[in-house]
């Protein structure tokens, strides 16, 4: 396995940003090898640190941009990758404006775990543009993106982001792979967008009735939907006495269709 051979003065991982730094350049090739290039118009490269996915990037010859939030790292990059110093954006990437960028648009990264879900739901909220995603999470929050219904682990960030996206768990990582060694198993995911960009019923309602089911996630949606204020008829379908863990995104945009239209399921 090839490792990584950073260049000049190497950046300090710092523990507030939740940077832990990939060790081997061919897990790198790897992750960046998952994303459909082809079928997108720009690449973000979310947080590229010292540059192990970026150099395999670039070699894609894809218009890329690559955003740092660490005026260390960013400075590293821009003086041992000069061809791209003028698309390596210093700024937080969930305060950056995707629809500034020619689109369809890809996401990559070896994300830093405390930001991870955020990223995932602004990729969700973009869900038009963005095409796909691959990322490196932590294990476990990468397992959920992907569980189906039935699992103790599917949640809301199963159910919105497979509403929109094909999953798919590529690899796991032990904390070794790292510098510094997370104290976690990480796992890289891949998302694709779905052909059909929009959900058949009122997504707005969707959404909140996903994230309001998983509330109380052990009780029956008759019970954990309560301040909808139901009426008595339609909570009678059988829909309302399953857990939501037991939905799956057909099933919760039935329940909504229910709720909308006032009716019951015949």
């Amino acid at each position: 396995m090839k490792k990584f051979k950073p260049k000049n003065n190497l950046v300090k991982p710092k523990k507030k940003l939740g940077q832990h730094f990939l060790n081997s350049s061919d897990i790198a090739k790897q992750i960046v090898d998952c994303i459909d290039s082809e079928n997108i118009d720009s690449i973000i490269e979310v947080g590229p640190g010292m540059g192990i996915l970026t150099q395999h990037i670039i070699d894609l010859n894809k218009k890329a941009y690559f955003v740092e939030i660490d005026s260390e790292s960013v400075k590293y990059l821009k003086e041992n990758y000069t061809l791209i110093k003028d698309s390596i954006i210093e700024k937080d990437f969930l305060k950056l404006e995707l629809t500034n960028f020619k689109n369809p648009i890809g996401i990559i990264g070896n994300f830093p775990y405390n930001i991870s879900s955020q990223i995932i739901f602004k990729a969700i909220e973009n869900r038009k543009i963005v095409q796909t995603l691959v990322g490196m999470f932590q294990l476990e929050v990468a397992k959920r993106i992907c569980e189906g219904p039935g699992s103790k682990t599917y949640g809301i960030i199963s159910v919105l982001v497979q509403a929109y996206y094909k999953t798919e768990f590529i690899f796991s990582l032990d904390p070794f792979q790292f510098t510094p060694p997370p104290k976690v198993n990480s796992g890289v995911i891949k998302l694709t967008r779905k052909a059909q960009q929009k959900l058949n019923c009122d997504e707005k309602l969707f959404f909140k009735i996903v994230k309001t089911s998983f509330q109380q996630r052990r009780k029956t949606i008759r019970n954990s939907l309560k301040t909808f204020n139901l009426s008595h008829n339609i909570k009678e379908d059988v829909i309302f006495g399953r857990r939501p863990e037991t939905l799956s995104v057909d099933d919760f945009v039935h329940l909504t269709n229910i709720i909308a239209n006032g009716n019951i399921s015949t």
